[in-house]
């Protein structure tokens, strides 16, 4: 069973073409209903282009039946990409997160934002660059107060084949180090990021 009760969460990522949105939409949501028992609905949308448009999967995760299965009020948006975040970060809800690549967002449209360079890393430390998106992965869940590291890289291990598992292990093991050693405390950081938004709701219904 779920340990955490959800109302409803919603995730969006969202990049390029060719960055393996789809796939970690897939693998995300598959730990986070077959590994935690959540209800899960997974959407996705991709340009007319195999690489290099627009792709987004967008994940709505409930401890109930999910009435409605598209995310429109985001709780929390990675973008991978600067195009995808300009056109996605204005559906973020007062209190919601950006995590972006910090290589590739070189202008992120708010002030409040967490990062890493996914790409870099996949590169340097892992030596794939197609792993990025399995790193990502491992960012995401250190982040996620209702994702366990061990259900999530359980889940990870049973559903790729052989021959790329131990290396997307890898891939996601370093992904939740880097988030830990870069984000702080993830359940200060949501407190504090609904803090923020709160007070701009207040400043701006003052005016």
């Amino acid at each position: 069973m779920a340990d955490m009760p959800l109302n409803r969460f919603e995730i969006r990522l969202s990049g390029l073409g060719g960055q393996g949105i789809l796939t970690l939409g897939k693998v995300m949501g598959s730990g986070l209903s077959l590994g935690h028992s959540y209800f899960v609905t997974q959407t996705q949308s991709y340009g007319p282009e195999a690489r290099g448009g627009a792709s987004r999967s967008d994940l709505v995760v409930s401890s109930s039946v999910i009435s409605y299965p598209k995310a429109e009020s985001l709780d929390l948006l990675i973008a991978l990409s600067q195009e995808a975040c300009n056109m996605y970060y204005r559906n973020l809800k007062p209190g919601g997160l950006l995590m972006i690549e910090t290589d590739l967002v070189k202008q992120p449209p708010v002030n409040q934002y967490i990062g890493l360079p996914f790409t870099h890393l996949a590169k340097e430390k892992i030596g794939l660059v197609q792993a990025m998106n399995t790193i990502v992965l491992g960012a995401a869940t250190y982040l996620l107060p209702f994702a366990q590291q061990r259900v999530m890289r359980k889940n990870l291990e049973e559903i790729l084949p052989a021959k790329i598992r131990e290396i997307n292990v890898k891939a996601f093991n370093l992904g939740f180090r880097e988030a830990k050693k870069s984000f702080g405390d993830p359940d200060e950081l949501w407190r504090s990021n609904a803090i923020i938004a709160t007070d701009e709701d207040e400043d701006y219904d003052s005016i």
